[in-house]
């Protein structure tokens, strides 16, 4: 028996709001649009094509980092959210990067002039969820930016509002950067240095 397009159009809205608005054809599919539904709603406005294979509910009121969730979608649920757009995330320090930073495994193929990726393979533990997409935590993104060796102040900023924040300690951030990256780690202690000194 069909489902009437009410219930469709509650279990499209119930997946999208998991996903910061956003959906992939795939998804929709599944649900039971067909390319033929998937077109219409296009073209009435219901739906906006933000890229190839991923829509976008166009009564969705955009939050301010819904557009991660797309590039999520994108990767087919592979990349993280990281280095310095993770830190904006986080709300520590005030790095700025014209393109967004993706950290995805080692074989990954697909590439977007909008966005820098980083290829590594992350543990879960430095991995947290948001809505629609994954983001490095605070102490993973530290240490990601202080390896792309970073301005030094900017940095001692990013460590003085992830240690304010109460979520970190100086002592977890340099256990856990000499773990994953000795240069990093030495970055982060000059970084704990200049925060001692001020």
């Amino acid at each position: 028996m069909p489902v009437d397009t009410r219930e469709l159009r509650r279990r499209l809205f119930g997946l999208a709001a998991d996903q910061a608005g956003y959906f992939t054809a795939a998804q929709a599919k599944d649900l039971g649009y067909s390319h033929q539904a998937q077109a219409h709603h296009v073209s009435a406005g219901n739906w906006i094509r933000v890229d190839r294979g991923i829509f976008r509910l166009a009564e969705w009121v955009p939050g301010p980092h819904d557009e991660l969730a797309r590039w999520y979608l994108w990767s087919k649920q592979r990349a993280v959210v990281s280095h310095e757009t993770a830190l904006s995330v986080h709300d520590a320090g005030e790095f700025e990067s014209p393109r967004i930073q993706l950290t995805v495994p080692p074989g990954f193929r697909m590439h977007r002039d909008a966005l820098v990726l980083h290829k590594a393979e992350l543990l879960d533990e430095d991995i947290e969820l948001r809505r629609g997409f994954r983001l490095t935590t605070l102490m993973r993104s530290l240490i990601d930016v202080a390896a792309e060796q970073p301005d030094d102040d900017q940095l001692a900023r990013a460590v003085d509002d992830a240690l304010a924040g109460g979520t970190i300690t100086r002592r977890q951030l340099r256990a856990r950067a000499e773990a994953v990256d000795p240069l990093a780690a030495l970055r982060i202690e000059r970084a704990l240095g200049t925060l001692e000194r001020a």
